[in-house]
């Protein structure tokens, strides 16, 4: 049985990221957002394209203007008014200055902005009260960014502000990693599915719907293989369809140490290299991780929270990583503060769910309400943290400190 630790260190040395010359599609830039950037982007232009004012004001020499004061301005003809947009037709000359607005070229000659609260128009003159700063409120040609080097690497995700560099880069499609292939089914003779009238003894599978919101909402396609009754022939038939049509199979149930429990025999026999059958941590010790040439395989868990877990902790880092995200797989790890007395036996590192609350500025973790079991599903929602008690600590005392992962 692993440690979570090397658990994770032998999912993520197992993973080989899609390749950034077969795995790479176009796509235009507005449907660009949460994709992972294949290749570099370079730009032939500079940002800013040109020198250009900061603030609405008056374009000067700062040789002209580096003596006014309140009790003596200079006076400068003002030549030219410039708005955005529009291209400077005079150069600025000594003693002149051109009316100019926020993000307009800057004049030839002119070399500094004196902005409007400093200075009082009339007709073509206007008086400067106050001595700007060499070059005060200029933009100047590549200040931002230089032509030719890299604007933007492979390897990130693209959000609202990436799409917006690449729109002012006039791409209009953007090189991304395509989305993984997740399959996604579920293995008993005990589960039906949620439009199923039920029966004594019988489950409704929750873990499908569960996995593939939050495949989705990591990027990846799924492919939905539904339920898989605990017949050996069965199981082996869509196993090999799987993992010839995903690049991660993630089945739920049937790892455990059951006479039903049939998943681990049927992947030997498909020649998967089996690399370890549990993991030491609660909930989520039953946990399969195998892998094909050209496939990663998951046996989850069947109970519905330890299955979530096991995802939230070990198959979200792996489809970040897979995807092509260059860094960042793992989930966001915060020291916070314990609203509640949080206990484990200490020999598994624990996890217990709960959520986040900010409070002045400093976050506080509540476990969730009820019975804490593994199998109530129940008090799952609206999680959207997991304390993490290692092995070897038994108790977190109201008030403690504990690391928790953010989700």
């Amino acid at each position: 049985m692993l440690s979570v630790r090397d658990a994770e260190a032998t999912i993520l040395n197992s993973i080989q990221p899609l390749d950034n010359q077969r795995d790479i599609e176009f796509v235009d830039l507005l449907m660009a957002n949460n994709r992972i950037l294949a290749t570099p982007i370079i730009s032939s232009l500079d940002f800013p394209h040109w020198d250009n004012s900061a603030m609405d004001g008056f374009a000067v020499r700062y040789a002209d203007v580096q003596q006014a004061r309140a009790e003596k301005p200079i006076i400068l003809e003002v030549v030219e008014e410039i708005p955005a947009g529009y291209k400077p037709q005079v150069t600025i000359n000594s003693g002149q200055a051109a009316r100019i607005f926020t993000g307009a070229v800057m004049p030839a000659g002119a070399d500094t902005v004196i902005m409007q609260e400093k200075t009082h128009r009339q007709e073509n003159r206007v008086s400067i009260f106050a001595a700007p700063q060499p070059q005060e409120f200029v933009r100047h040609k590549g200040d931002f960014y230089k032509a030719g080097s890299e604007l933007l690497p492979a390897g990130i995700s693209l959000t609202a502000s990436e799409i917006a560099v690449l729109a002012a880069a006039q791409r209009d499609q953007v090189s991304v990693f395509r989305r993984p292939r997740v399959a996604i089914f579920s293995s008993g003779n005990e589960l039906v599915m949620p439009e199923e009238a039920l029966q004594p003894g019988q489950i409704v599978d929750s873990n499908q719907f569960a996995l593939a919101t939050l495949v989705r909402e990591l990027g990846a396609e799924v492919l939905l293989l539904g339920i898989v009754k605990d017949d050996p022939a069965a199981l082996k038939e869509i196993i090999e369809y799987a993992i010839v049509n995903s690049d991660i199979v993630l089945s739920s149930g049937g790892v455990s140490v059951g006479d039903y429990d049939y998943i681990e025999k049927i992947l030997e026999s498909l020649g998967a290299k089996i690399h370890f059958r549990a993991v030491q941590m609660r909930p989520g010790k039953p946990l399969t991780f195998a892998t094909f040439p050209n496939t990663l395989y998951f046996g989850l868990p069947g109970n519905p929270v330890a299955a979530l877990v096991t995802c939230w902790r070990f198959v979200q880092p792996t489809i970040k990583k897979l995807a092509g995200l260059a860094k960042g797989w793992e989930g966001k790890s915060l020291k916070v503060r314990s609203r509640d007395e949080l206990i484990s036996n200490g020999k598994m590192e624990t996890y217990i769910w709960g959520k986040l609350h900010l409070v002045n500025g400093v976050y506080q973790f509540q476990k969730a309400q009820g019975n804490d079991s593994s199998g109530n599903l129940i008090n799952l929602a609206q999680t959207n943290a997991l304390a993490i008690l290692p092995v070897g600590k038994s108790l977190v005392s109201v008030g403690e400190e504990v690391f928790v992962l953010q989700l």
